[in-house]
């Protein structure tokens, strides 16, 4: 299984914090932002790793990364130098994929759970289709949002809902099979003009190839003021 992490965009709701610096290299705790995807891939046995940023800050993100030899691992870098969403970026990471899986998780999800339970039943049970991590949250009017049918069975994801179905989010962390660059291929921007990640995953559930997972441990993205310095506090003792 490859490594995606997805490091890219403007950071906007961050700004000023972001203004000459990518997000993703803002301290969290002790450490830059993107430490802690990283080190739950390794941890997870995942040490092919593509890190996928945007034009203004590659040269500080790999002066920060280098090789992935600190890490115990090895690092591809691409630049995403559109606007064009998750999609967009995944698409990059085609021919570094091939015909593995990977796993991917956006640059700014903090969160100490260990994956290597969900990569190996993947790996060895599943084999095919994606695997969502899902989440209980207060707030989930600000994500992707699991329904359920009667059955407990995923049946779509809706974004940002004024009246979610549940408080069930879907974290920025996916196991894809190599089948989603054609899915990827398939679906339309949206009138943001971006390749939507729950537009790939809603795809997958009608194929009947979604399985999901509840993430363990502490979980937040680092996205806006408030979850960031929520971040911030709880990692600082971590």
């Amino acid at each position: 299984m490859k490594g995606i992490v997805l490091a890219g965009g403007t950071g906007s709701r961050l700004s000023p914090l972001t203004d000459v610096t990518n997000k993703h290299l803002l301290p969290v705790g002790m450490k830059p932002m993107i430490f802690y995807p990283i080190e739950r891939m390794v941890e997870a046995g995942i040490t092919d790793i593509m890190i996928i940023t945007g034009t203004s800050h590659m040269g500080a993100m790999f002066d920060l990364l280098g090789s992935g030899a600190s890490f115990n691992c090895q690092f591809t870098y691409r630049v995403q130098d559109k606007p064009d969403g998750i999609g967009g970026a995944l698409k990059l990471c085609q021919d570094f994929v091939g015909t593995d899986s990977c796993l991917v998780i956006l640059g700014d999800n903090i969160f100490t759970g260990n994956l290597t339970e969900h990569v190996e039943r993947y790996e060895k049970d599943i084999g095919t289709g994606c695997m969502l991590f899902l989440r209980k949250v207060s707030d989930p009017h600000r994500y992707g949002v699991a329904t359920f049918d009667k059955n407990d069975q995923l049946i779509k994801i809706t974004e940002k809902p004024s009246v979610p179905d549940s408080n069930l989010c879907i974290t920025g962390v996916y196991i894809y099979d190599s089948d989603v660059f054609n899915i990827i291929s398939d679906i339309k921007s949206s009138s943001r003009g971006e390749l939507e990640v729950t537009d790939i995953n809603n795809e997958y559930i009608k194929l009947g190839l979604t399985n999901f997972c509840i993430l363990d441990g502490f979980w937040t993205d680092a996205g806006i003021p408030e979850s960031y310095r929520f971040a911030n506090e709880e990692m600082w003792h971590a």
